[in-house]
């Protein structure tokens, strides 16, 4: 029974990431969704700098100090290892969901393109970002990164297989490619407004941290295999190949 609801868990779980997700991109892209990214509750502009820098800032510090060894090492002693990454997925879900409701717009335009093939394409060019964010979860296992893999393990009684180093297809011209997805995602837009681009700002910024941290934990657990791919791959922009 406990494995059962600790699979259940993890399906609820992956279900709020997922619905969540798909918000986030309308909220970005300003399509679809009831609030997008320059909608909602108009306030001053110091007190909108301030709430949206500590939403992205619960938001940051959730996303990297729950994925941290230490913390993981720690965590574990209360949950069960088969439930720690959904529950790492769920909380993430959560603080994302907060900052799609609460996000305050600064709707003040800084640039916009007029011409229509021209926003058409910029647009195409963030859903290709999210494109890249999607796929390349799948190719290093996306069922295993939002814990789903290991609650159905848990439930037949299976053990987790232990983890290989891999770079297919995208990995082998960058080492992030699901931040540089993101990165691409938030700043294409054919309308750029001051909301916009504090979002697109800090979250680079966060990504380009986040990145720096896991490297060190991807180092320890694979070691020299990583340093060496650390040599031959960049790390956001695509301007070295992997042999």
């Amino acid at each position: 029974m406990g494995r059962l609801i600790a699979f259940l868990y993890g399906l609820i779980s992956y279900a709020v990431f997922f619905v969540t997700f798909l918000y986030a991109i309308g909220f970005v892209s300003d399509l679809v969704v009831p609030k997008a990214i320059d909608d909602g509750t108009s306030t001053s502009t110091l007190a909108s700098l301030v709430i949206d820098v500590a939403l992205m800032s619960l938001f940051a510090i959730q996303h990297s100090v729950m994925a941290r060894r230490p913390f993981k090492e720690w965590w574990t002693q209360y949950v069960p290892k088969p439930i720690e990454r959904s529950t790492y997925v769920l909380f993430a879900s959560l603080a994302l969901i907060l900052l799609l409701w609460q996000w305050r717009p600064l709707p003040n335009v800084i640039w916009h393109i007029e011409n229509p093939p021209a926003a058409v394409a910029v647009t195409a060019g963030s859903f290709i970002g999210w494109l890249v964010v999607l796929t390349s979860t799948f190719l290093i296992n996306h069922f295993e990164l939002f814990g789903l893999h290991q609650v159905a393990n848990n439930l037949t009684g299976q053990p987790m297989p232990a983890q290989r180093f891999r770079t297919p297809l995208y990995y082998k011209f960058v080492r992030h490619p699901i931040y540089l997805g993101f990165i691409i995602a938030f700043w294409a837009t054919a309308t750029m407004t001051v909301g916009h681009l504090l979002f697109a700002a800090v979250t680079t910024v966060y990504i380009v941290v986040g990145a720096l941290l896991e490297e060190r934990d991807l180092a320890d657990l694979f070691g020299d295999e990583y340093r060496r791919y650390k040599g031959r791959v960049s790390m956001l922009v695509p301007w070295r190949r992997s042999a």
